[in-house]
């Protein structure tokens, strides 16, 4: 038997036919400086920029990012490209609405001040000693060390706009959530 889901309340037992397909395309989060931001989840996460979408009617512009063994297989050409982009799982959406980044005193609610809402984006990474070391050594701010709480192995780390990043590494977590 394949296995289907985890049933609590509220879940449905069988997913509709209808739903056959759906795929989970991409999660938003909004930018204050995109040079900033592109550095970050360029230099440091190692994505990748698939496309950058521009509407100067509204003064936004969206990019859309993926790890890089999935940008490898995007194709060329561009329209090709932003069919493919918007087809595919785990896309990162970076929205800059024009001219935040040259307010000084402009800043972006992380969802986890008060009131908390948005919580965090998590990356798996097959190496987590080796990616706190790569944090560590390019100066990236923490909220929680893998070491620190009562939650260990896992980190919390802040990008460019004080967004929290969840950093596992899967091997890790066999246990999590179970009885000690």
């Amino acid at each position: 038997m394949n296995f289907s889901s985890e049933m609590y309340a509220g879940v449905c037992e069988t997913a509709p036919a209808v739903t056959q397909g759906f795929v989970l395309n991409h999660s938003m989060l909004r930018v204050k400086d995109p040079a900033v931001s592109l550095d970050f989840y360029s230099r440091i996460m190692g994505m990748r920029v698939l496309r950058k979408l521009d509407f100067p009617e509204m003064k936004f512009s969206l990019y859309f990012l993926a790890v890089a063994a999935l940008a490898s297989s995007a194709p060329d050409h561009v329209g090709d490209r932003t069919a493919w982009t918007f087809s595919q799982s785990g896309i990162l959406e970076l929205t800059h609405n024009w001219g935040t980044e040259s307010d000084p005193d402009f800043k972006y609610h992380d969802g986890n001040a008060q009131p908390q809402g948005f919580g965090h984006i998590c990356f798996s990474v097959p190496d987590l000693d080796a990616a706190v070391k790569w944090f560590d050594d390019n100066q990236v701010t923490y909220v929680k060390r893998p070491e620190q709480g009562k939650m260990k192995d896992v980190a919390f780390i802040k990008d460019a706009d004080g967004y929290w990043i969840e950093i596992v590494e899967a091997a890790r977590l066999k246990g999590l959530g179970q009885p000690a």
